[in-house]
């Protein structure tokens, strides 16, 4: 299977018009369960990623306890608390989840959730129930360890963004080829797979696209949060997952790709990707 490599005019060509009359409930809303406590980064990084890449309206829910901080870091989303224990979500509020999430476009779990089987009952639930498209990112990934058997009974579509160890632990080695290992996985779990790295793979099982762009000053921690928010964004806006996707992983890349150019790959951060991210999307 040959590999499709994007380039910045394909991802403009995907992205969806904005028409005139439009309003912000035209440009996608997206729900993401993120945060815990001492990871609440991982959540406004997100969230700010998603408002960054376009979406009309972002809902950020987390654990109680996070949550006057989540709600001073960030202006423009939506943040809302959820029952917790320890410090993470809390199975007690997927009532509020499924609500909320029944008027959303796109779901994303798992940056910085923590592991718990709270997180994995929650997400065991919303593969049941949910029919938009759901990205499992980080902890939402692994709450899947030993458990990937909670795909097979899905009704939506699903995208997983795994880095190495994160694809190990779904229980598929990773061989010296890239592409086919992600294939593989993609095949047997029915979900398109974005695999992390340099020439990061996305795949469905059958089509797959390489990304060329990136560098290594993006290697720290809240780089994947960035790109799992994009990609909530694209989702929500409409593009079809294995294209969000690809186009995600592109844009995350080529925002590296400028912070390094302005900044130098050692002092560039997580947030240096968003500001640069709108000057892509012209």
């Amino acid at each position: 299977m040959e590999p499709i490599i994007l380039t910045h005019s394909e991802v403009l060509s995907l992205l969806p018009e904005r028409d005139a009359w439009s309003h912000k409930g035209n440009f996608g809303r997206v729900l993401l369960l993120c945060g815990s406590r001492g990871y609440t980064g991982a959540a406004a990084l997100a969230a700010k990623a998603a408002m960054r890449a376009g979406a009309g309206l972002v809902y950020l829910g987390v654990p109680e306890s996070i949550y006057a901080i989540e709600a001073v870091k960030l202006d423009e989303p939506v943040v809302f608390p959820l029952p917790e224990k320890d410090g993470r979500l809390s199975v007690e509020a997927l009532p509020e989840i499924l609500e909320r999430g029944a008027g959303c476009d796109a779901v994303l779990i798992g940056c910085g959730s923590g592991r718990s089987d709270d997180l994995r009952a929650i997400a065991a639930a919303l593969l049941r129930q949910e029919k938009r498209p759901m990205i499992l990112d980080a902890d939402g990934i692994n709450a899947l360890q030993g458990h990937t058997d909670l795909l097979c009974g899905k009704r939506c579509p699903v995208i997983l963004t795994p880095h190495d160890g994160e694809f190990l632990r779904l229980g598929f080695p990773l061989g010296a080829d890239r592409q086919a290992s992600a294939v593989a996985a993609a095949k047997a779990l029915c979900a398109v797979v974005l695999l992390k790295g340099h020439r990061t793979v996305i795949t469905d099982g059958e089509k797959t696209y390489v990304n060329h762009t990136g560098n290594p000053g993006m290697a720290t921690g809240g780089s994947g949060d960035v790109l799992a928010g994009i990609l909530v964004s694209l989702l929500g806006q409409g593009l079809p997952p294995l294209e969000a996707a690809a186009c995600a992983a592109w844009l995350h890349g080529a925002a590296g790709d400028r912070a390094a150019a302005r900044l130098g790959q050692y002092g560039m951060t997580p947030t240096d990707l968003l500001l640069e991210l709108p000057h892509l999307l012209k």
